[in-house]
Parts: structure tokens; C-alpha cells; sequence
């Protein structure tokens, strides 16, 4: 069979990138290894939830507060007003979105990657069926990356594709225990402490009945397990039963092209769209199989390879202030326990507290009250100056 677009992926933004094709009933193939969980907190805001139908069932846990805890192990509550922020158990949830695909339409496969083969009939995929062991030819109009941030479809067809900068994240899911004085089975706990990470942070996030415990870096050589088991004890989670062990890479930034001007297009971590300083990665994940679709649906109606550019440009439209805010706030916040014990101080006051999570559940920036932006420009100002105190609020 030869499809119009061929999904390499079948996360989040694979499998939104072939759900949208096959809606507008185009045929596509939905490429995936199968057996393979990201690390990933599974935090996904209302926007992520309105935006791709994403009904109830999914959420195994509905977040009221989140809390900031610093080196010293000052704490900072944060309500979540007026909401809630879902989390999805990545086992079930990207399983969810493939079959959501296959059920309006999309062909799904199981297997790996290898390459993209061009001759005189065209552009083919070529990958090895899982269960059969045989190397597979698929011909195609035009293929979709999603295959991670050590993109395959990247690094052999994309000018940049493999330089994108990474950290490697590593979690553990845990048994949850019950509710006591440390856990909050509806509270997620952000932990900026540089002997968890020195360079990024380390989290607890219910799912549930399971518990997702785990920290990022850029620093090669670091001991992921020790680090996570340390946050472990802190948390009083030592001696919960661990369900499974996971670690991946995650990009630290968007490529600067994501289409090789041809017949190939990225999506998700493969183009590099996981939020600075937060690492959110599941919406912008979608976002990125969105715009990626909509590049290709405009692509095949007008032939003009050209038009695979417009993923990047979508996003980038939408997202890139937001991206730069960030990376800025991480460059400055990260780098030292001095400056994280300044962020969580910085998270006391209550304008941060509001635009920050304005910003999260409707990713856009918020332009209204002036007045507080200036009052947290200057609070920044002071603190990254050393002006004041760690502790100043």
C-alpha cells in the first residue's frame, strides 16, 4: 500500500499527527517499537485537554497545588486557582492516542525504524517488523519524525538534526503511600536542590495509585539512580515498592528547521519542543503532531515541498515568546543553589504565583496587570544583582 504520510512515532505527537491525517481522511501509516514509556511526570493542563478531546477516563489524578521546595528546603504552596492540572500515566495514555488514530482511520505497525530509501517510484520507509523479524519497504508522499530527541528521521534527514541539546531525565513509578505530613496525593512537589540536580530539578508527581519520582541534567556522568533515590529519602518514599524504571533524553530547545525541504517534516521531541525550565513536553508534544499534519495536509494538496515549513512557523507563532521566557528564567534560576534558593523565594509572591499558572493552563503569556510585571521585574532585578537576601520575598 502507499501512503500519503508515514508517522515514525507513536507518542503523544506521532499519534496526534496521524489521528488529525486520518480525520481529514488521508491514509497513513503510524509506525511504532511498542513496549517503550517515556520518563515523563504526566502533567497535562486544561488547554492540552480541551485542545485534543482528551476525556476524564485519562486522568489518574487531578492537581489542586504545586510546591516549590529550595536547597534549604524552604517550601512555597501554590494553589492552583479556579482548576486543576490532569495527570496520565504514560503506560496507558500514549497507548490511548494510538488507538484513538487506528479508530478514525490510521494503519498501525509495529517495528523499528531503519531508513528512508529513494528511487525512481518515489519515497519509501523502510523498517524491520517486530514480530516478524523482516526488514519492511512502505512507500510514501511524505513522512513524519516523531521518533524522540535522538531522532532516526533527524539526524539522517534534517540539517541540525544531530546537534539538538539535551538533558537525560530519569524517573522511577512508585507504589503510592498513603496521604501523610510529606505526600499530597493531589499535590505535585518541585524540588530545586543542587544535590537532586545541579543544573535542572527533581519532582514528585502523583499518578494516583502510582507515583512518579525523578530528576533531569545536563551533566554527563551523573548518577541518575543515586540522585532519585536520594530524592527518595527526602520525600519519605524509600520504602514505597517500585513499579517500573524508566530514562530518555529530552531536548532543551526547538531546532531551527524542521522539514528537509522535501519529503520529511518533524514533530514533538524529534523537532525539540519540550518547554525550558519546566520541561512540560505532552502538550507541546500534540502541538508540534498538529502543526506537523497541517504542513503535510498542505503539502499534498499543493505539491510544494516548501509547505513543510509551515510546522515550525505555526508553532513558533504561537509559542516562541513563551519558549525564550523560559530558557531565559532557566539560564538565570538554574545555575547555582544560591540562585534556586532566589527562585523559590521569588515564588512567594502572589503575582508569580498567579501569572505563572495563568501562563501554564493557557499557554500564552499574560499581558494584563502591568503593574505586577513591573513589580516581578524588579524583585528579579534585586535578586539576580544580589541586591537582597536569598530569602527576600
Amino acid at each position: 500500500m502507499e501512503y500519503d504520510v508515514f508517522v515514525v512515532g507513536g507518542g503523544p505527537s506521532g499519534a496526534t499527527a496521524a489521528d488529525d491525517l486520518a480525520r481529514a481522511g488521508h491514509k497513513v501509516a503510524l509506525l511504532d517499537r511498542a513496549g517503550r514509556i517515556k520518563p515523563c511526570g504526566g502533567a497535562i493542563p486544561p488547554r492540552a485537554i480541551a485542545d485534543f478531546e482528551i476525556p476524564m477516563t485519562q486522568l489518574v489524578a487531578r492537581i489542586t497545588t504545586a510546591r516549590m521546595i529550595s536547597p534549604t528546603g524552604r517550601m512555597v504552596d501554590i494553589p492552583i486557582e479556579n482548576g486543576f492540572v490532569g495527570m496520565v500515566d504514560r503506560q496507558d495514555f500514549d497507548e490511548f492516542l494510538r488507538l484513538r488514530a487506528v479508530g478514525n482511520g490510521a494503519t498501525r505497525l509495529t517495528g523499528t525504524y531503519l531508513r528512508i530509501d529513494r528511487d525512481k517510484d518515489g519515497t519509501h520507509v523502510v523498517w524491520r517488523d517486530k514480530t516478524s523479524g523482516e526488514e519492511m519497504r512502505s512507500a510514501t508522499r511524505l513522512v513524519i519524525g516523531a521518533d524522540g530527541a535522538r531522532s532516526n528521521v533527524a539526524r539522517a534527514e534534517v540539517p541540525g538534526g544531530d546537534k539538538i541539546p539535551y538533558v537525560i531525565a530519569y524517573h522511577e513509578i512508585i507504589k503510592a503511600p498513603p496521604a501523610n505530613d510529606r505526600y499530597d496525593p493531589d499535590r505535585c512537589d518541585v524540588i530545586y536542590d543542587g544535590r537532586i540536580s545541579s543544573d535542572f530539578y527533581g519532582w514528585v508527581f502523583p499518578h494516583g495509585k502510582h507515583v512518579s519520582v525523578g530528576m533531569g541534567t545536563e551533566i554527563g556522568g551523573a548518577d541518575l539512580k543515586k540522585a532519585t533515590a536520594d530524592l527518595r529519602a527526602m520525600s519519605g518514599l524509600t520504602g514505597c515498592e517500585t513499579i517500573r524504571r524508566e530514562g530518555a533524553p529530552i531536548p532543551l530547545r526547538p531546532m531551527d528547521r524542521w522539514d528537509n525541504g522535501r519529503d520529511v517534516v518533524l514533530a514533538g521531541d524529534a523537532a525539540g519542543v519540550v518547554a525550558p525550565s519546566s520541561g512540560e513536553g505532552i502538550y507541546y508534544a500534540m502541538v508540534g503532531g498538529r502543526v506537523a499534519a497541517t504542513a503535510a495536509q498542505a503539502a499534498l494538496a499543493s505539491g510544494r515541498a516548501r509547505d513543510l515549513a509551515l510546522a515550525r512557523k505555526l508553532f513558533m507563532r504561537d509559542h516562541k515568546t513563551v519558549f525564550k521566557v523560559l530558557r531565559s528564567m532557566q539560564d538565570a534560576y538554574y545555575k547555582s543553589d544560591d540562585r534556586r534558593e532566589r527562585f523559590v523565594s521569588l515564588c512567594h509572591d502572589i503575582d508569580v504565583q498567579r501569572l505563572t499558572f495563568e501562563a501554564y493552563m493557557n499557554k500564552k503569556l499574560v499581558a494584563a496587570r502591568p503593574l505586577a510585571h513591573i513589580k516581578i521585574g524588579v524583585k528579579n532585578l534585586l535578586h539576580l544583582s544580589g541586591l537582597v537576601r536569598p530569602g527576600f520575598t
